[in-house]
Parts: structure tokens; C-alpha cells; sequence
């Protein structure tokens, strides 16, 4: 993902807290959805979505809640790095000179 931001002109070395909250997000949203994809192969009616309460109430899966902000805080930093098609219509950023310069810049900041 660096490397393709990079080249596009939209991360620079002061991008690296954005970037890595970025790749935090989307690590907790896939594990969020495996861990829920996990419960749904045991629990056939509501797909893990639902759990009792240790009295015996269905509640929303707390699993679900974090799958859910989770993605929104990926399409929110995704929106920051022109990611998204609305973002990628504001953005009007261009590559950083020559590939070579590029490389060898990208290098020197990750």
C-alpha cells in the first residue's frame, strides 16, 4: 500500500501515524470478521451475531460493534490517502519524478 501511495505522490514521511492507524483498522476489521465468521459456523440461527447474556438476553454480539467501527475507521483513513472514489476526485496529486527517484526516496522513509 506504501509503495502505491508513494508512487502516486499521496504519502510522504510525515504520513506514517495515518498510515500505520490505516493498516491497524483493517488488521482489526479482518479479525473482527474471522472471529465472527468463526461463531457463525457454530450458531445456525442468528450467525453469531447475537449472543445471551449471562441472564439468559440476546444482545448484538460485541464482536459486531467492533467489525463496524473498525471499517469505518479503514473507509475514514482510506478517504485520506485518496482511497475512495470521492476522495480520489479531490485529490489532484501526481507522481514524484522518476521511478528511480521514487524508489530510493520511499526507501529512505519506511
Amino acid at each position: 500500500m506504501a509503495d502505491e501511495l508513494f508512487a502516486l505522490g499521496l504519502l510522504t514521511r510525515i504520513d506514517r501515524a495515518a498510515l500505520a492507524a490505516y493498516c491497524k483498522a483493517y488488521e482489526r476489521w479482518v479479525q473482527a470478521e474471522q472471529a465472527l465468521s468463526k461463531m457463525a459456523e457454530r450458531d445456525l440461527l442468528s450467525s453469531g451475531l447475537m449472543i445471551k447474556t449471562t441472564n439468559g438476553n440476546a444482545i448484538q454480539n460485541p464482536l459486531v460493534g467492533t467489525a463496524n467501527r473498525a471499517m469505518l475507521d479503514v473507509v475514514k483513513f482510506a478517504s485520506e490517502f485518496g482511497m475512495t472514489p470521492a476522495a480520489r476526485a479531490r485529490i489532484e496529486a501526481g507522481p514524484n519524478g522518476s521511478q528511480d527517484d521514487d524508489e530510493s526516496r520511499a526507501r529512505k522513509y519506511f
